[in-house]
């Protein structure tokens, strides 16, 4: 390994629990770092608005109250943008810092979603690196994986936990048998989210980190208005206890896949075999599964947030930069990435699970199967719980293969007999 005796010079941005934790690792990790990537890599510059004390030891850095100002003026050879926002302070930042002739990380999976075309472009123009690799499932290295190490393939499916909250709650309410509101109060006291917590169980979070997986995975512009997006609020403990029934267990994924008609790209709820490695990875946790033409299958798993793992991704940017590796944003250069198609949500082809709540009364369950038939849906298996009189009766089918939209037209017209209790509810089997 070539040594290079000038220090490479850190900037950090945000003090928050990322960039805490960034601060922590680059000091104690310091000669592990020098001796792994044969220099030096030294903090010259913090910025944050609250000067509260951490407990951290940043007497030797210059303090900066304005993140714009650090970028533009600090002496760093790396800005690294800890701050969070998918726009704003954030984003000038980064803008600021890439003027400046400065590498820039970051671990903003909403910036990287919305501006990371246009941030990668002025990156790769001066011929800077844009890191991003804590932005995408904590301390997975999926980015590093997907561009480098399986740069010899051509990925088929990308899929997988993305958003720890999630399959935290989901978790929860299958080993306690709890509702979705009950266990995210619980989750929300101990941290695992947020006081507004919609971002993460609306899918939103996962969207942002599937949207830039998609455009590494199949060389592609970033698009995250492609996303067809769905949470996690309508999941009842009822459908994770018929998961575990049929043999399933119900996860929040992001998923894309070539197809013919373009890149489906989707969020949503899903029952995966519990046989299969996706359905083990339990609380905290994410995992991603890569499908290439190669290797095959490809199954990563690990801690996707916190302080320790977000920062050991930064700071896995911050080494390749103080090697001198300068791999393009994406995988290929942005102007080379190709504006596929995205395949509709309405041409979506798979089985379904599917939950009404109706009133037992002669004849409704013939008039279910006949709007299924009229939309050429086939039933699978059927299972029914009594209940006392007067009470709506759960019924619980499964499909074979059919096309979305029929699936959605079908329970729509289900939903206006006037017999369910509450709206029919739909959850995609998927055969990984």
């Amino acid at each position: 390994m070539i040594r290079v005796s000038r220090p490479l010079k850190v900037a950090v941005a945000g003090l928050g629990t990322v960039g805490g934790g960034t601060v922590k690792l680059l000091q104690a990790n310091a000669a592990l770092l020098a001796e792994r990537t044969g220099r030096p890599v030294v903090i010259t510059a913090v910025a944050d608005r609250d000067r509260r004390d951490r407990g951290l030891s940043l007497d030797t850095y210059r303090w900066f109250d304005d993140a714009v100002a650090m970028a533009s003026d600090a002496d760093a050879d790396v800005v690294v943008e800890l701050i969070g926002g998918a726009g704003g302070v954030a984003l000038k930042v980064c803008e600021a810092a890439i003027a400046a002739g400065r590498h820039v990380v970051t671990a903003n999976k909403a910036l990287i979603a919305h501006h990371g075309m246009a941030l990668a472009a002025a990156a790769e123009a001066k011929g800077l690196t844009l890191g991003y690799e804590a932005a995408v499932a904590g301390g997975i290295p999926i980015i590093k994986s997907l561009r480098e190490g399986l740069v010899g393939n051509h990925a088929r499916r990308v899929y997988g936990i993305l958003n720890g909250t999630c399959n935290y709650i989901l978790t929860q309410m299958r080993e306690t048998g709890r509702e979705f509101a009950t266990v995210l109060a619980e989750a929300q006291a101990l941290g695992y989210a947020e006081a507004d917590p919609s971002f993460d169980v609306d899918g939103i979070d996962t969207a942002h980190k599937l949207a830039i997986l998609a455009s590494v995975a199949f060389g592609c512009t970033l698009d995250f208005d492609a996303v067809h997006i769905e949470g996690i609020r309508h999941v009842a403990a009822v459908d994770i206890a018929f998961a575990q029934e049929l043999g399933y267990r119900i996860k929040l994924l992001g998923i894309a896949t070539q197809t013919e008609a373009g890149i489906e790209r989707r969020v949503h709820p899903c029952m995966v075999r519990l046989d299969t490695p996706i359905a083990q990875v339990d609380g905290v946790f994410n995992a991603v599964v890569i499908d290439g033409d190669f290797v095959d299958r490809v199954v990563h798993e690990g801690r996707g947030a916190g302080e320790r793992p977000t920062a050991s991704a930064v700071v896995a940017d911050i080494a390749d930069i103080a090697r001198g590796r300068n791999v393009p944003t994406f995988g290929v250069p942005v102007a080379t990435l190709h504006a596929a198609p995205a395949a509709p949500m309405s041409e979506h082809r798979g089985a379904f699970y599917v939950r009404l709540m109706v009133l037992d009364r002669p004849g409704v369950f013939a008039d279910i199967a006949a709007i299924l038939r009229d939309h050429d849906v086939s039933m699978e298996a059927v299972l029914q719980r009594g209940r006392a009189p007067g009470e709506p009766v759960p019924v619980v089918m499964t499909t074979h293969d059919t096309a979305e939209a029929a699936m959605v037209h079908s329970l729509v017209k289900i939903g206006e007999l006037g017999s369910s209790a509450e709206p029919p509810r739909m959850i995609r089997i998927e055969p990984f």
